[in-house]
């Protein structure tokens, strides 16, 4: 391992962990490096990677994510960040909560090889939604039930759709923090949730913000209306992002 080289990759190669698409990115999102050499060996987080926190709003019962994974670190702006995944050719960070919009550079070091400094670019709020079979977003109801083309919400219904990349929040999460409160996006006036097209009343937006206890995790709590039609389109955009496109939300 001695010999071994240097972690390799590139700008283009790094995307949003939920979807795979390019940057930019919104702080506190989840971001998956791809390459070579990044890691010598393939690990998840566990539980014990988890330490407390003494940073927290709220301190009790409070941990922060690791910032070492098996060796391998990441740098923001030459701050460590959490890392949530390795491999040798894949590395999953959260990007740092406290940085403001613009470039930033990202390197991985492994086992104290460094990689290249690569910059990336940082807005307000860049939301990614999370995806599974069948080409439905990933939703609940207000019972934490997962929401499926056989158990789909009804218009009336209150669903809690999940993403990454609502950016900084009110209170706003530690670096690493896993917050254990609630906490509103500050780019709440420049979000827009369709659905087949049609936007949602602000009015119809109960809450986007952070998930409790999940780093990087944030919700869309969504009062459906009626007559939006069986599996509509989601698109949730902020600011002038382009929306992400071909997911439907189970809906009859």
């Amino acid at each position: 391992m001695k010999d071994s080289p240097s972690p390799c990759y590139s700008p283009a190669s790094i995307v949003n962990a939920s979807n795979a698409t390019p940057g930019p990115f919104a702080p506190n999102s989840v971001i998956s490096i791809y390459g070579t050499s990044l890691s010598y060996f393939t690990q998840a987080l566990t539980d014990s990677n988890l330490k407390p926190c003494g940073t927290s709003l709220l301190p009790a019962r409070c941990f922060d994510l690791s910032q070492d994974l098996n060796g391998v670190k990441v740098y923001v702006q030459n701050q460590p960040v959490p890392v949530l995944f390795v491999s040798p050719t894949q590395v999953n960070f959260l990007m740092s909560s406290v940085e403001r919009p613009g470039p930033v550079t990202v390197r991985v070091v492994n086992n104290g090889k460094s990689g290249p400094d690569s910059t990336v670019t940082l807005v307000d709020a860049a939301p990614a939604l999370f995806s599974m079979a069948g080409g439905y977003v990933i939703a609940q109801d207000v019972k934490f039930n997962l929401l499926t083309a056989d158990a789909p919400a009804h218009a009336g219904d209150t669903v809690v759709v999940y993403l990454t990349g609502l950016g900084q929040t009110s209170p706003n999460p530690a670096v690493g923090e896993i917050p254990n409160y609630a906490a509103t996006m500050l780019a709440f006036a420049s979000l827009k949730v369709t659905l087949n097209g049609t936007a949602v009343d602000r009015e119809m937006i109960k809450y986007a913000g952070l998930t409790p206890g999940c780093g990087g995790l944030y919700q869309i709590n969504l009062l459906l209306p009626k007559g939006t039609g069986d599996d509509p389109e989601i698109q949730v955009t902020a600011g002038n992002l382009a929306a992400q496109t071909g997911l439907k939300l189970p809906l009859r």
